[in-house]
């Protein structure tokens, strides 16, 4: 078997695992807006006052800072490229289900950030002086929720390995192919810069990753957002009608894209699982990281992250086509039922096509700028990533090698990844990646009664007037000792605990 058949071997498997998991997670996303009684509603006020409220604390980082390292992979080129695949596999209806999909499986998220924060720990991190690390995320819950340690293990051998030693190739890839399209560079010059830049910030540590992320995100969030939404405004005499197009084909009632209204659902549905990781483990590593006091606090923050991504970029990305007029729709036989772009293939070269009816001339350069910040934070949060399930498998041993490993290993594949063909690895990334996925997926399952507990203590909490203060004792919790012992927070966060107990009943 040649390289081009085993990467379509391996593509093919990779689809067969992520085609009927985008279906799971949106089913989870359902029952879980049920049974919290759509908590991603009731509760969008909490979220913002969460991000307004709450400082970052030695060891622990802030709601904001945990929230902008969870969109450094949410937000990027999944957002831009992932949308546009979205319409010309769907039609403009996609755009429909991918809100609807971000509407209530938003609530999965919800789920993996407050097991995140029940099941972290306090871990020494050798890029901190004087105070520990909260760590958690999938391996933490798997092994301390589910007290099945050996799945915990796995999980966290695979996410070391692939997200410090295979998926951010994948990102620099796409980092050089944009460069090359709009400015003519080789490779290996996005290879030198990227390295570069990453190599400045994963050796500063821990604390230099969140300081460049909680900078970086925002600006390139909301400079993407003012940019699409010009693009919007300049094509403003379209919006009813793309709107109504995006509405009626998404519903099989606009008879043109009739025949293609399963295909948006697919669509919309697996996309945005896609672009916003909602599932997939990725984002609870940085959910486990807030310092807050109650788990509930942070899951809000997460489902608002998610808002954040599928709401406002990938909505923005895809109006701006549609009223540009910038997209093509597939037949699904070799043709096209909408062809505005002969000869171009979907992807960020649409956006730039849209972007030039705003600025004629300018939308490759920006699409690669912006394909690139995007990218390095999205290589930020990877090695991040890698770290925390690094911390993991080290459980509390000392192990300055292995960091220098994964991080020479890291610099290694970001700038192998801007010269080398990366189809076949990514093909077999898929598989991994989409298999930790699947594992993640039943273990919130098997976890869901621990997020009720969570949620509904919150909810009671809020009701008394309280700040929702965690006592995982009181409602019958195991394995959650982070929160157990009074020394883990130093910046007052425990005397709060205390006195909130006390107001609340529920004992010191």
């Amino acid at each position: 078997m040649d390289t081009t058949q085993l990467t379509t071997t391996l593509t093919a498997i990779a689809d067969g695992i992520w085609g009927p998991m985008a279906y799971l997670v949106i089913g989870l996303g359902l029952l879980f807006t049920i049974t919290t009684k759509a908590v991603q509603f009731r509760r969008i006020p909490d979220m913002i006052r969460q991000l307004r409220d709450q400082p970052s604390a030695e060891g622990g980082l802030s709601s904001f800072q945990a929230l902008v390292l969870a969109l450094a992979s949410r937000v990027g080129v999944g957002s831009i490229a992932g949308v546009a695949t979205a319409i010309a596999g769907g039609g403009p209806g996609a755009l429909l289900w991918m809100a609807i999909t971000g509407l209530l499986a938003c609530t999965v998220g919800y789920a993996e950030a407050a097991l995140s924060q029940t099941f972290k720990r306090r871990v020494e991190d050798e890029d901190r002086r004087k105070a520990g690390e909260d760590i958690g995320g999938m391996p933490y819950y798997i092994k301390h929720g589910l007290r099945i340690p050996f799945v915990g293990g796995l999980v966290a051998v695979l996410g070391l390995i692939g997200y410090g030693f295979v998926f951010p190739g994948f990102q620099v890839s796409s980092i050089a192919a944009s460069a090359h399209l709009a400015f003519g560079l080789p490779g290996w010059v996005p290879a030198v810069l990227v390295t570069g830049m990453i190599a400045v910030v994963i050796f500063g540590g821990t604390t230099r990753i969140v300081r460049v992320t909680q900078t970086l995100v925002p600006l390139l969030a909301v400079g993407y957002l003012v940019l699409a939404i010009a693009v919007i405004v300049a094509n403003i005499s379209q919006v009813p009608e793309a709107v109504m197009l995006i509405v009626r084909s998404g519903l099989g009632l606009q008879p043109m894209l009739a025949g293609v209204t399963g295909a948006a659902i697919a669509w919309g549905v697996r996309r945005a699982v896609f672009a916003s990781a909602n599932g997939l483990g990725e984002a609870t590593f940085a959910a486990a990281a807030a310092r807050t006091t109650h788990p509930g606090k942070q899951g809000l923050v997460q489902t608002f992250s998610i808002y954040i991504d599928v709401l406002l970029i990938c909505m923005a990305t895809g109006l701006m086509m549609v009223v540009s007029g910038k997209f093509n729709v597939s037949d699904h036989r070799g043709g096209f039922v909408i062809e505005n772009l002969p000869g171009i293939d979907a992807g960020p070269n649409w956006v730039q096509e849209s972007i030039d009816t705003l600025a004629p001339g300018w939308g490759a350069g920006f699409v690669a700028v912006a394909v690139l910040l995007f990218g390095f934070t999205c290589l930020l949060l990877y090695f991040y990533v890698a770290n925390s399930n690094l911390l993991f498998l080290l459980d509390g041993r000392r192990g300055p090698g292995w960091t220098l490993v994964l991080r020479l290993g890291t610099l290694a594949i970001v700038f192998a990844g801007s010269v080398v063909n990366a189809d076949l690895v990514w093909a077999a990334g898929d598989i991994g990646l989409g298999l930790i996925a699947w594992v993640n997926l039943l273990c919130l399952i098997l976890l869901f009664p621990v997020v009720h507990k969570v949620c509904k203590d919150y909810d009671r909490q809020r009701r008394e007037g309280l700040d929702p203060v965690f006592d995982p004792e009181a409602l019958g919790i195991r394995g959650a000792d982070f929160w157990k012992d009074p020394a883990r927070v130093e910046d007052g966060t425990a005397e709060q605990t205390a006195r909130q107990r006390e107001a609340s009943g529920t004992g010191g």
